[in-house]
């Protein structure tokens, strides 16, 4: 235990363990499969690198996430732990070196993406390694149940029969009860063993307000407010949208989406983390992996399509454990919204045959070819160049990828990267000989370290400031090396992935399944619904509705929330108001006058009264045009 807080303070510089990370690593180390479930904030990754940092060899890291696995690999590097990754953004070369490095190189962690467990390269690379843990991040993605369900994730169990002596650590944020026992049969956990934290935030006020002037709410709060803040948007137009009006009422904001290149990225978000930013206007792309403490608010202009990813959200916010507040926006056009979503994430059969079909032919994929190929890939090219509606192709590679065809990586922003491929020896020769790019090599070495080992991300700007040439010259450079053969230079590549899991297969003969159609659509249809549900319900505690969504059945309001400060105003207990309420429900399946009610309730009138007129205020009950009293509540 000791040996695990010094490796802490000596990388980390933190004095303690957050809640429960102590506890994983502990119950890692006694050789025990672990399902660790902790919210947003609660520092997962520390779990695995402080136990793999206390052991000989290196640990495995499974993530779906290139963006994070890229930003951990950079932290773990800075911290002074030798860190790699492999994912689909790579070239062969690259991964042959990553591997490789790997096996001999005395490095401490391989993230790498799901749809590379199945190459051949990784699995004879992988018996060579001594490894000392099995990390899977983002574990829900191996549940059919889960709501970002990654089919290359089932393949994670074919690694207990290379390495049946290691155990795994599974981590999620979010996850269900039944999401939480289908991860640990998926990964064939021996036995049932989960360490979760309650999902309870108690310094966190969760509001929803019914507004239909979203915006004029928006600079009305921000204005009353203070602190920084995150507002999530659904579309990368509406943040540039709403940033803007912001800033026209003098409010500090920026907007962040996927669409942006890695440097703008990076510069908007490290003006948010200091604070020179107040706001950041985002879409679902920001915040994963991101730990500010001080966000005092997280606002949704629109709901997203679970309470998993609006937990994981809402809780950007009061990391630092001050109050802190997680705001919906929501009215009748939303609820609309979210029911058509599953129309448009489930296209038809037929289109997600024909669109699978003309990617192939896109691609120029011949039948029974394209297994384990990559190619680049621009949706709204395609969708284009055939007529698609974009948001339909989409969900079919969606889809697609559920059954295993293809993988589609959106994310994937890799910077230029260079490798030395001669000895210091050669390259001393070649710059004898070549005395006109003898400068240049000097001014890589300088501005870079580990360049014979592996590939290094470089910045030809920041080679160009610093050579004075412009950055044509730079890249001219860059390429005469490469022809060389003194290094392997690859440029900066914005462009998203096609994996093809399997050969290309007839229309006929691609395979649709239930559980990946007809399961998943109603999956969705009912995480949509409890979104609706928690938005619309104005009797329902929010933190008790979160929780009891995640199985936490035991809870007590929270007192904070709108419909709890709403609730106070009536005089009443939690109990009297629920029981009052049911008992009203009840009567109220055939509709009848106001007085009829009253009588058929027993207890205090005054109460009854109370309670009923709440119900009316609040739309549960409504007046039919013939005067009867009709519940429509949920």
């Amino acid at each position: 235990m000791e040996d695990f807080r010094q490796i802490l303070i000596r990388y980390w510089d933190y004095p303690d363990f957050r809640p429960l990370q102590l506890d994983i690593i502990n119950s890692v180390a006694g050789g025990k499969d672990t399902l660790g479930l902790m919210p947003t904030g609660g520092g997962k990754s520390i779990t695995f690198q402080v136990y793999s940092l206390s052991q000989k060899g290196i640990c495995i890291v499974i993530t779906p996430l290139i963006a994070l696995m890229k930003d951990q690999v950079e932290s773990l590097n800075r911290r002074g732990i030798k860190a790699l990754a492999v994912h689909s953004g790579m070239s062969p070369r690259e991964i042959k070196l990553t591997l490789d490095n790997a096996v001999w190189g005395d490095y401490k962690f391989l993230y790498i993406s799901p749809e590379r467990l199945n190459s051949e390269r990784f699995r004879e690379r992988l018996e060579q390694m001594n490894v000392n843990l099995v990390t899977v991040d983002e574990a829900h993605c191996i549940s059919q149940w889960g709501y970002d369900f990654r089919p290359s994730y089932l393949n994670i169990i074919q690694l207990r029969r290379i390495l049946p002596k290691v155990k795994f650590l599974a981590l999620t944020a979010t996850a269900t009860t039944k999401v939480a026992n289908d991860i640990q049969e998926k990964l064939g956990f021996q036995e049932k063993n989960i360490l979760k934290m309650s999902f309870e935030r108690e310094n966190l006020s969760y509001l929803v307000r019914h507004v239909e002037n979203k915006t004029g709410y928006l600079l009305d709060t921000i204005n009353r407010v203070k602190g920084s803040g995150i507002i999530y948007v659904r579309s990368r137009k509406a943040t540039r949208e709403i940033a803007n009006e912001l800033r026209a009422s003098n409010i500090s904001a920026d907007f962040y989406h996927a669409g942006l290149s890695n440097f703008v990225r990076s510069r908007k978000q490290d003006s948010w983390l200091e604070g020179k930013t107040r706001v950041i206007v985002a879409t679902n792309a920001f915040g994963m992996g991101i730990d500010k403490a001080n966000v005092r608010f997280v606002i949704h202009i629109q709901p997203p399509d679970s309470l998993e990813a609006y937990y994981q959200e809402a809780g950007r916010a009061g990391r630092d454990g001050r109050k802190s507040a997680a705001v919906l926006l929501y009215n009748n056009t939303d609820t609309t919204k979210l029911k058509k979503h599953v129309k448009v994430a489930f296209p038809e059969v037929v289109n997600i045959k024909r669109i699978y079909d003309a990617l192939c032919n896109f691609l120029q994929i011949a039948q029974g070819f394209g297994k384990s190929q990559i190619f680049e890939f621009h949706l709204q090219e395609f969708a284009q160049a055939f007529k698609f509606q974009q948001a339909m192709v989409y969900s079919s590679l969606k889809i697609l990828q559920r059954e295993g065809y293809v993988e589609f990586t959106e994310e994937v922003d890799s910077p230029s990267r260079v490798y030395f491929t001669v000895s210091r020896d050669d390259l001393y020769k070649f710059q004898v000989a070549n005395v006109d790019l003898d400068g240049f090599v000097k001014l890589i070495l300088r501005s870079y370290t580990g360049l014979f080992t592996g590939y290094v991300s470089i910045d030809e700007e920041l080679l160009a400031k610093r050579s004075g040439f412009d950055r044509d010259q730079v890249y001219n450079y860059l390429k005469h090396l490469r022809k060389s053969n003194v290094i392997d230079y690859v440029p900066q590549n914005r462009a998203p992935f096609i994996y093809f899991v399997k050969e290309r297969v007839s229309v006929e003969r691609l395979k649709i399944s239930r559980d990946n159609y007809d399961l998943r659509k109603k999956e969705l249809t009912n995480r949509i619904g409890s979104v609706i549900d928690y938005a619309t319900s104005s009797t329902k505690c929010r933190s008790q509705a979160l929780l009891e969504y995640f199985g936490e059945t035991d809870s007590s309001r929270c007192g904070v929330c709108d419909v709890c400060k709403s609730l106070k105003t009536l005089e009443l207990s939690a109990f009297e108001f629920e029981t009052i309420g049911k008992e009203v429900k009840k009567i109220l399946k055939t509709p009848i006058t106001y007085e009829k009610l009253l009588l058929k309730l027993k207890g205090d009138q005054q109460k009854m009264r109370q309670v009923i007129k709440w119900l009316i205020d609040n739309n549960k009950i409504i007046y039919r045009v013939d005067n009867l009293l009709e519940w429509r509540g949920e």
